[in-house]
């Protein structure tokens, strides 16, 4: 059994903060104390009192005065797009076919799939990102690369293969009956495998036919207690195109709807374009939207408005994600700033003690797994990210103006990247570190 006694500025969130003055929203120590004791936080507080129960000969490490937060969580990724982020000129149905089918096709090669998976994870720890919801390829290599790489590295992650049967190149392509019998077999290999999640992956309904979603549906049905993730709404080419192959369907969401598909671990990537009827069927089964602001922006496929679907009669939850490759930036400090810009050009602000709520705690609750990660209480597991404001020149000189812990947060999210995050926690490990031994 091994303890860790860290010592910083220690916050995290209660709830969701209605103002930077809501101060009974978060928990922060000035001079803050975390004990962990293996994969876990045992005692959180001040540092005071956190040390009284320390044994003698705790490794003890000061991260004075940087902050201590609960590790970033990314709620959807494309893995296999690493090499198509940054791809010039086109909107999503073209992006998919001229950039990313392509090179989802090589995911066919194990070996590409183990190096990809490894350097996208490492980007994700570069960031401050302790766990992301992944999609892989279609081939069931790419998700047993991803799987154990993360196992390795005892992350916390949600992943699963992409299930799609038409409208690709041959090369991604599978079948009903094989994305049914390969969805099974790793979840029977993956799924609770120390800390590893499975999700049904339909990659959206344009990629996969009726039969497959069937399939998709019943995995959902034999399987309750996984995560689907999918796309929804996103660009109005893409829902013309939809309903124009599922003729039957009175809008998009009644496609999901109909092959059993929303619910409480359903994440649904995007959700720009959501008719009120949408929206209502999201809140009453209590799927979730997912916001990907850079990508949004990057593909120019419109804006979420987020301040309206958390405040309409029947609310959305929300989660917040890089979805790299379309999104443009493996930084949740970075999507946050991009996602501060997007609801603002909808007439709202949110105030950065709200945005760090999404980061940590908000995007737990939306993906069902709070009881474990986005806070720091005693007994969460131990996923932590150290921010330092003053890590560039740029961001030494604002820090001198910043008075409040609001400013600060601001800043960190405004000029931050992974230059910000000095050090980053995995299940009570310093990966970071190791990363870059």
């Amino acid at each position: 059994m091994t303890s860790t006694l860290l010592r910083g500025r220690t916050l995290s969130f209660l709830r969701w903060p209605e103002t930077v003055d809501d101060h009974s929203a978060w928990l922060y120590e000035d001079d803050g104390g975390l004990l962990l004791r293996d994969d876990r936080i045992v005692a959180a507080g001040a540092y005071a009192e956190v040390e009284k129960k320390v044994d003698e000969g705790v490794k003890k490490i000061d991260h004075r005065p940087h902050l201590l937060l609960p590790g970033f969580i990314d709620a959807h990724a494309h893995f296999p797009q690493m090499q198509v982020i940054a791809s010039y000129g086109a909107e999503l149905l073209d992006w998919l076919n001229t950039y990313t089918f392509p090179e989802e096709t090589k995911f066919q090669n194990a070996q590409h799939g183990r190096r990809v998976a490894r350097l996208f994870l490492d980007e994700m720890v570069r960031h401050g990102t302790t766990t992301v919801a992944a999609y892989c390829s279609v081939h069931k290599e790419s998700a047993e690369a991803f799987f154990a790489e993360s196992h390795h590295r005892n992350m916390l992650n949600i992943a699963g293969k992409v299930m799609m049967d038409r409208h690709a190149p041959e090369g991604v392509l599978d079948t009903p009956q094989s994305a049914y019998d390969d969805s099974k077999a790793l979840i029977a290999e993956w799924h609770g495998k120390g800390r590893q999640h499975y999700a049904i992956t339909p990659r959206f309904a344009i990629t996969s036919s009726p039969e497959q979603l069937e399939m998709a549906g019943a995995l959902c049905r034999e399987h309750p207690d996984l995560h689907m993730q999918t796309h929804l709404s996103e660009n109005h080419a893409e829902i013309a195109f939809t309903l124009q192959l599922y003729p039957q369907a009175s809008d998009y969401t009644d496609v999901y709807e109909h092959y059993g598909l929303l619910g409480r671990k359903s994440l649904f990537g995007h959700c720009i374009h959501l008719s009120e009827r949408e929206a209502d069927a999201l809140s009453e089964t209590g799927s979730v939207a997912v916001f990907c602001p850079t990508s949004n922006l990057f593909l120019g496929s419109g804006l979420f408005d987020y301040q309206r679907y958390r405040r309409r009669e029947k609310p959305l939850r929300i989660a917040t994600a890089t979805d790299v490759g379309g999104g443009t930036n493996y930084s949740m400090l970075r999507t946050m700033d991009e996602g501060y810009k997007v609801i603002a050009l909808n007439g709202e602000k949110l105030n950065p003690f709200q945005s760090f709520w999404q980061l940590t705690r908000g995007n737990a609750e939306a993906l069902s797994i709070v009881e474990r990660i986005g806070t720091l209480d005693r007994g969460s597991d131990a996923d932590i990210v150290v921010l330092d404001a003053r890590a560039t020149p740029a961001m030494r000189l604002r820090m001198e103006t910043a008075d409040t812990l609001a400013e600060e947060l601001f800043l960190l999210q405004t000029l931050g990247d992974d230059r910000a995050v000095r050090e980053v926690y995995v299940a009570g490990r310093a990966a970071k570190t190791d990363m870059a031994v």
